[in-house]
Formats: C-alpha cells, sequence, structure tokens
C-alpha cells in the first residue's frame, strides 16, 4: 500500500470513529431464554403411570375372602387425577359392600363348603389421546352355591377433561348409534354357537341398559355382554367389537373419538 492510501485511510477511519462518538448508541435487547414447556403445557397423562393397589379381607363367621385390585394413577396431585381415583375405589368398594350385602349376610355361621369369596380385576384395553379405557372383572361365589357368578363393569375416562364418557359422547347429536351397534351385534352374536335365538334376543336389543359395558378400543367399540344377557350361564359373558369402520358416518367430528377413529 502506497504512502497516500495509507494516509487517506487513517484519516476516513478518524471520521468514522468520531462520527460514530456522536450518534447516541441504543443498547441491544437483552437475549431472551428460550423458554421451557411449563407443566400445565404437558399432557396430564403423559405424567401419570397408572398403579395397582391391591386389597385382601378374611372372615370367619360366616367364612368367607374378599380379594382386589384397583387401579389408581400416580404422579400428580391434580384434581383430574384425584377425581379418577376416587371414582375407581367408590366402583370397587360399592361393588364389595353389594357383595357384604346381597350374600354375606345371608350365609350361616358355619360354612357349608370352603365359604364365599369376591374377587374384582381390571384390564386397562386403551389409554391415548387422553382416554382411559378399563373394564372391570367381578367375580364370586355364595357358599352352598351351584357356580360361581361373573360380571362387569366399564370405565371410560376423559382424563384431560377429567371427567368420564357416556356412550353418547362419542357420537353426532340425533345420530342412530345404539341402532347400529345392536344391528352389528346381533348379526355377530347369531354366528356363533351360543344359543343367542334360544330365548337371548333380547339382551342385544338396542337400549342403553344392553350396551351400559362399552369400552373405546384400538380397532373399535368393545361391548361385554354379561352370562345369561345374551347366551346361557354354561357359555359365559361374550364380548363384540364394533368396527370404527361401522361408525365413522356417526361419530362426533368434535368428540373424543375423533382422533381414535381416524
Amino acid at each position: 500500500m502506497d504512502t497516500f492510501s495509507r494516509i487517506t485511510g487513517m484519516v476516513f477511519g478518524l471520521a468514522i470513529v468520531i462520527l460514530g462518538s456522536c450518534i447516541p448508541i441504543t443498547p441491544a435487547p437483552a437475549a431472551t431464554a428460550k423458554a421451557k414447556p411449563t407443566q400445565d403445557a404437558i399432557p396430564l397423562s403423559s405424567r401419570v403411570s397408572l398403579t395397582t393397589v391391591s386389597m385382601r379381607e378374611e372372615g370367619a363367621s360366616p367364612r368367607y375372602i374378599i380379594t382386589g385390585q384397583i387401579p389408581r394413577l400416580a404422579g400428580s396431585e391434580d384434581e383430574r387425577v384425584i377425581d379418577f381415583n376416587n371414582k375407581t375405589e367408590k366402583m370397587m368398594q360399592d361393588e364389595i359392600q353389594y357383595f357384604r350385602d346381597n350374600v354375606l349376610a345371608h350365609m350361616s355361621a358355619a360354612p357349608i363348603t370352603s365359604g364365599s369369596s369376591f374377587d374384582a380385576q381390571y384390564t386397562l384395553l386403551y389409554q391415548n389421546n387422553g382416554i382411559w379405557a378399563l373394564k372391570f372383572n367381578f367375580s364370586g361365589y355364595a357358599d352352598g352355591a351351584a357356580h360361581p357368578f361373573h360380571y362387569s363393569k366399564t370405565l371410560n375416562y376423559d382424563l384431560e377433561q377429567g371427567r368420564d364418557l357416556l356412550l353418547d359422547d362419542l357420537f353426532a347429536a340425533d345420530a342412530a348409534y345404539l341402532k347400529t351397534i345392536s344391528s352389528f351385534c346381533i348379526a355377530e352374536l347369531s354366528r356363533r354357537d351360543i344359543g343367542f335365538y334360544g330365548g337371548f334376543e333380547q339382551g342385544a336389543e338396542p337400549v342403553e341398559e344392553n350396551y351400559r359395558n362399552w369400552n373405546i378400543t384400538l380397532d373399535g367399540i368393545m361391548i361385554t355382554f354379561d352370562e345369561y344377557q345374551v347366551a346361557p350361564y354354561a357359555v359365559g359373558p361374550q364380548t363384540v367389537i364394533v368396527p370404527y369402520s361401522e361408525l365413522k358416518p356417526l361419530i362426533n367430528p368434535k368428540g373424543p373419538l375423533a382422533l381414535v377413529a381416524r
């Protein structure tokens, strides 16, 4: 670089320094840390886990044994979790009390056989999109009876909304969903060698009581028919899964099945 260019550069640089010192400097905005997702932004179902509380009770006069497994969500004190736990606990305790009142209360102090018994179990059939679908299986025996008894109850709980779902919640207003479900179940049951047409047809008619035990599953709505409802005792309870393809035109597009049945 020649002498003229060096001097020119120095003069030009000095001018910039002088000019810069005359211009007010606006402080640069402080860097903000990237916001971390709050606990509320994480779905509640992702913050909890399903645990089991086991119980056992025995008595000698009359002789009996009560066993059970109660589902319980752990990992959060959210009021929706508390409500879920209260519902499952109450369901179990109500059935145990029914056994006390309607079986044990009529038993003699001296056992006829090995005594009476009652057992409560559950199965998690579906958990996704905030929905927890559980089926409760109850079995019992009254001392001296010819055979034990079995029945079921179901719970479909929307944990994000904090409420248990009704079958009606799944479908569009005024949709004739019971008729569709009933027709599918009757067709399916009639193909089974269970004696359905031996006087059990009314157990699958399109009335709410017949479809009280239902669960959301990955493949469709599972209907559980207790023993004696659609078949003789010897055949046992029956389940039918009504595929979502049969129900799609009836599903509420803003309801809890919208994501499940896609």
